[in-house]
């Protein structure tokens, strides 16, 4: 049988990528490449721009709900599933990356994560890091998933939680699905909130991080509330 035309596109694009990575791929030959191997039959160069066409960039294309990109005509369940997966295994990947570090102290350590885990989510969710005396990771676990805009949190259920993991220190992260990564009133009053019940016990909130469309917004790093450790 003859070759389909888009064969040899495919099979340049793929030694390109064998022979230098993406670095000198553009937005839509990523994508093209990311299609081939869950669409194996069709000429993924039209996915590819109709997916941008929609989000607008490839970071848009990743951040998209399943509903959203099904909505484009010639995606399915195997694609969708794929663009997702691609998704988190950068979740996985960052956040294996901030356990190797020995420590952190600023906002930039953990802001990669932070994008890979809430950018683009829909829904506003809040999570914690917890940390060790010498601000080493020791997990995170995801506390709550609200609305488009708001999440409920439970104090209570986070200091059992850090108690239970002997984390000395904390780190909290949310998004907000609206794009702008200005804390809210309610934001500020959280955290000061979360920090005075954990200072009693020794345990220090280090920062409070809020991600938004390409941007974010760290509490301590503009001074909004002063965290600090307490001792027993």
């Amino acid at each position: 049988m003859e070759k389909p035309s888009y064969s040899g596109h495919r099979a340049r694009l793929k030694k390109r990528f064998e022979k230098g990575g993406i670095s000198s791929f553009l937005e839509h030959e990523i994508l093209e490449l990311l299609l081939t191997y869950c669409i194996t039959r069709k000429d993924t160069k039209p996915l590819a721009w109709a997916l941008l066409r929609k989000f607008g960039s490839l970071g848009g294309v990743l951040e998209a709900t399943p509903s959203e990109l099904e909505e484009v005509e010639g995606i399915g369940n195997n694609s969708v599933v794929f663009i997702k997966l691609i998704r988190e295994l950068m979740r996985f990947y960052f956040l294996e990356e901030i356990k190797k570090r020995k420590e952190i102290t600023t906002p930039e350590n953990v802001v990669d994560f932070c994008r890979a885990s809430l950018q683009g989510e829909a829904n506003e969710i809040f999570e914690v890091i917890y940390l060790t005396t010498r601000n080493a990771v020791i997990g995170v676990e995801r506390i709550s998933v609200g609305t488009i805009d708001r999440a409920s949190v439970s104090p209570r259920k986070i200091i059992e939680q850090a108690l239970k993991r002997r984390a000395a220190a904390l780190i909290f992260v949310h998004n907000h699905p609206s794009g702008e990564p200005e804390p809210s009133k309610e934001d500020i009053e959280l955290t000061e909130t979360l920090s005075r019940v954990a200072a009693p016990l020794g345990i220090s909130v280090l920062d409070h991080i809020v991600v938004g469309k390409g941007k974010f917004f760290s509490i301590r790093a503009n001074s909004l509330i002063t965290m600090k450790k307490e001792k027993v």
